[in-house]
């Protein structure tokens, strides 16, 4: 049963048929956070029953159950509820997984030897509004997404055209940042301030009408400012 919470406290659901993990899941919860867990659900079918019309503000969900997996039930849950954050947890790095995950509306996505490093963080982070993704499985994420698409994808030449509104510096910054490398990398590359980066990235942000790194790095991919599929650098998200 889902006990009831204030308004103000931040909500946590487990989705894992592993009830050690859930376990341990819940002790770093009550250690390192304020935040409260409100259910378990041991598999998928469970889950989409009882969060289809709950309100939480995060779900953590494993990728590998019995029955209905954790993507079928992202799938579904996403379907009835688009603002659901979703926070993937899994023992795989595998490519495909991890791209089916994002695509089906998980906002994040960590292995679960991450989970005592960077649980609280990939939280936080989503909670935000914002993706998480470890740089390395960000790697796997874009090398899949490049993969998918090289082929049978072609630049939308709308789309493309806002990359013509970009400066030369701000493009020089957009590259370097398909190449996983961070802000600070960035500034010391082209030798400005890390806050003078910041700038360049929010107007590439405005300009290209997107709303986070995640975002700018693969619309820089699909509409052809770089070529993705040579960088062997992790993405920086």
């Amino acid at each position: 049963m889902m006990r009831r919470m204030q308004s103000t406290e931040t909500t946590v659901f487990i989705v894992d048929d592993n009830a050690n993990h859930s376990a341990g899941i819940k002790q770093l919860l009550e250690l390192q956070s304020d935040y409260h867990l409100v259910g378990i659900a041991t598999n998928g079918e469970d889950a989409i029953k009882r969060l289809s019309d709950a309100k939480v503000d995060i779900v953590l969900m494993d990728m590998s159950m019995p029955e209905v997996d954790g993507v079928a039930a992202i799938q579904q849950l996403i379907s009835v509820n688009p603002t659901l954050k979703i926070l993937a947890l899994t023992g795989y790095d595998d490519p495909d997984l991890i791209f089916r995950a994002m695509k089906n509306g998980a906002k994040g996505y960590i292995l679960k030897t991450m989970v005592t490093s960077q649980l609280i963080a990939a939280i936080e982070e989503v909670l935000a509004g914002k993706v998480y993704l470890p740089a390395a499985l960000a790697t796997k994420f874009f090398d899949e997404f490049q993969t998918r698409i090289g082929k049978s994808s072609r630049p939308d030449p709308t789309k493309q055209a806002l990359l013509g509104y970009l400066t030369s510096r701000e493009k020089e910054v957009l590259k370097l940042l398909t190449e996983g490398i961070t802000y600070k990398g960035v500034a010391d590359k082209l030798v400005i301030s890390e806050t003078t980066v910041k700038t360049h990235v929010n107007n590439i942000f405005q300009k290209l009408q997107v709303n986070d790194r995640t975002q700018a790095v693969l619309y820089a991919l699909r509409n052809g400012l770089v070529d993705g599929g040579n960088s062997n650098q992790p993405i920086a998200v």
